[in-house]
């Protein structure tokens, strides 16, 4: 098997998690009535001489209201759908990965799934390593989490991967990390598809998978997507 990228890792690692094995207003502007009224002075004053170079130029350059472009909409407002308008992620890592992690929008990339069986969610984050090309991958289940809901203290999973590396960090029951939703808000209409942010604790490591290290997570800051009709 070739090293793990931690894409797929909703599907193809599951045992690595724990539990979680798989189972318009219509009025003319004053601009443009200024506008029209150069075009009928130049109209009115021209001469016969000057008459095909007059035409010329009302042609070119008295557009009609209806052919008035609009505006650019400000690339800023945009929102950034791949992670939701605030998507974000903030965290240290201690121990056999020292990081400080601070992603924001476009640094992030975010999925939310229900877990197999309906039991719950997982979410997921990545991005690279601020100066490298080292990616990070951070995965947080939550079995207990409620459709629709907020809420403090849900027991969850959660694993750490370094892509490139191949290495695997995750706990190994449900003892050891806390999740608190403080957000959830709908973006469209279907009911399935949220914004989420919380917080993770954490009050021991996680170790690695196949190795003798371990990686710490003391508090974890996130906002992101889930969506309950993935599958």
């Amino acid at each position: 098997m070739g090293e793990p990228t931690g894409r797929d890792v909703f599907y193809s690692y599951g045992p690595y998690f724990g539990n979680n094995a798989p189972t318009s207003d219509n009025h003319r502007s004053t601009k443009l009535q200024i506008f029209e009224k150069k075009c009928a002075l130049t109209r009115l004053f021209s001469t016969r001489f000057g008459f095909l170079l007059t035409v010329a130029v009302a042609l070119a350059s008295c557009k009609p209201a209806n052919e008035v472009e609009a505006p650019a909409a400000d690339a800023a407002e945009t929102p950034v759908l791949m992670c939701g308008n605030a998507g974000r992620l903030q965290t240290e890592l201690y121990g056999a990965i020292s990081l400080r992690l601070d992603w924001h929008k476009n640094d992030l990339e975010c999925a939310g799934m229900p877990r197999p069986e309906g039991r719950g969610a997982r979410l997921r984050f990545a991005g690279k390593v601020a100066g490298e090309e080292r990616r990070i991958v951070v995965i947080i289940a939550i079995p207990e989490l409620p459709r629709e809901a907020l809420g403090s203290e849900y027991a969850s999973n959660v694993t750490v991967i370094e892509e490139g590396d191949g290495r695997f960090f995750s706990t190994s029951n449900l003892d050891n990390c806390l999740t608190d939703v403080t957000s959830l808000e709908a973006l469209d209409d279907t009911g399935d598809l949220f914004s989420i942010g919380g917080i993770l604790y954490c009050v021991s490591p996680l170790p690695e998978v196949n190795g003798d290290s371990s990686v710490l997570i003391t508090e974890l800051k996130f906002s992101g997507l889930l969506d309950w009709s993935s599958s």
